[in-house]
């Protein structure tokens, strides 16, 4: 059996510029291919931490913008906006051995990259 390394740097992330399939995920939501890719090298939390917030306070919503800031410190931040850009929600994590700052959009249930929408 060989084991793949998590790739934290997510150097395959410019290959999802659209998706073939959709998976049912955390708490029924449905992910694209790009969401499965990010979430196996490592990046679950992040989704899950999304999907969590979104049920709980945001579940009539349509279209969410999130965001992963990744800062230097080893630090990051979670911000949530709605359509007009406005921010309805951030997080801040202490620590993160996160590598490459994400754009996520939430449609309809579906969560997917930036560049599969």
């Amino acid at each position: 059996m060989s084991y793949e390394k998590e790739d934290l740097e997510l150097r395959n992330l410019n290959q999802y510029t659209g998706s073939e399939n959709v998976y049912i995920i955390f708490l029924g939501a449905l992910a694209t291919d790009g969401i499965i890719y990010i979430m196996k090298n490592g990046y679950s939390w992040f989704v899950t931490d999304v999907l969590s917030v979104i049920a709980v306070k945001f579940p009539k919503k349509r279209f969410l913008i999130i965001t992963l800031n990744v800062n230097n410190d080893k630090t990051a931040d979670m911000i949530i906006k709605d359509e007009q850009n406005r921010v309805l929600y951030k997080q801040h994590y202490k620590w993160t051995d996160a590598k490459r700052n994400l754009k996520l959009f939430y449609v309809d249930g579906v969560i997917m990259l930036s560049s599969e929408y």
